[in-house]
């Protein structure tokens, strides 16, 4: 499992990976490492920035590093390949391809991808082990990938803008498109996203979307680092672009050189995109231990 935790937290206001919400002091990738050990997986690659390396292992990967495979990579804004350079201006990294991009040397095998930062829920662990275990059968070429999907309306914060990635499937479950949308917020109608151009896309709250919990096999990784080539081509210059996956992952399905099976999922999901958010995930964690789900202490005697 590759864990996408070399964020800036520039809404949460700090580094929102290793803040504790839980009652032993874990942090929220806590619950998903151990979700994804009792779940099957093995090994654990932790892209992070070298920058919050120490304070990283000390406050979360030295609690289970005796639980689980524990690998670190890091994401650094001059990672980019060669024949290119860092615009002036530009202070973060390329966004959630380039990060996944930096994992490749750790991976030889079936891989999840997450992020730090979301509570994805045991039932979303499972049905992706299951099907990166047990995959249908079909034919090698385009690879079969995964994404677990989650209701738009259970994944907005009450506190502001969130971004996810708007998923449409055909009648078989494949993804037909996936599309970045960077600004939705909550309305009494549902939801609805402010478009680049400043109008508002009214949204109805039962859209399938990514929370970035994807399912690839090692051909992720050329199949990304071209894509990366191609998206510096067109956007170099611009200090503010981003490569994200799923604009990345929307490119190979147009172009026939993946499919994409969507796993959907009853598990509660919740995250911190705002420190405001705080509150209501420790009160969920709270609940989820209190009915048993998780021992008061993930790794205590283990």
């Amino acid at each position: 499992m590759v864990v996408l935790a070399a964020g800036m937290g520039s809404r949460y206001g700090g580094l929102k990976q290793i803040d504790p919400v839980g009652p032993g002091g874990e942090a929220v990738l806590d619950y998903s490492v151990f979700d994804a050990r009792r779940t099957g997986f093995g090994k654990v690659v932790f892209v992070i920035r070298r920058d919050i390396e120490e304070a990283f292992r000390n406050a979360v990967g030295r609690r289970f590093e005796s639980q689980i495979d524990v690998r670190y990579v890091f994401q650094h804004l001059e990672d980019i390949p060669d024949g290119f350079s860092v615009p002036p201006g530009r202070q973060k990294p390329w966004g959630t391809g380039q990060a996944l991009l930096r994992a490749a040397p750790e991976v030889t095998e079936p891989l999840a991808a997450i992020n730090a930062d979301d509570f994805y829920g045991v039932e979303s662990f499972r049905v992706m082990s299951e099907f990166l275990t047990h995959p249908e059968p079909v034919a090698s070429e385009p690879p079969m990938y995964s994404m677990v999907g989650f209701h738009l309306n259970t994944t907005l914060s009450e506190h502001g803008t969130v971004a996810r990635g708007l998923g449409k499937t055909d009648c078989k479950g494949f993804l037909s498109s996936i599309e970045e949308l960077t600004a939705i917020e909550k309305t009494p109608q549902g939801a609805r996203n402010k478009e680049p151009a400043g109008s508002y896309r009214e949204l109805t709250g039962n859209e399938i979307v990514s929370m970035n919990f994807w399912g690839f096999t090692p051909s992720i990784f050329p199949q990304l680092q071209n894509l990366f080539i191609e998206f510096l081509q067109k956007h170099q210059d611009n200090p503010k672009s981003e490569f994200y996956i799923p604009v990345a992952v929307n490119t190979l399905i147009q172009r026939g050189h993946a499919r994409v099976k969507v796993l959907p999922t009853a598990a509660a999901w919740f995250g911190v995109t705002y420190r405001e958010d705080r509150p209501l995930v420790i009160e969920n964690i709270r609940k989820l231990t209190s009915l048993g789900f998780y021992p008061e202490k993930l790794w205590q005697n283990r």
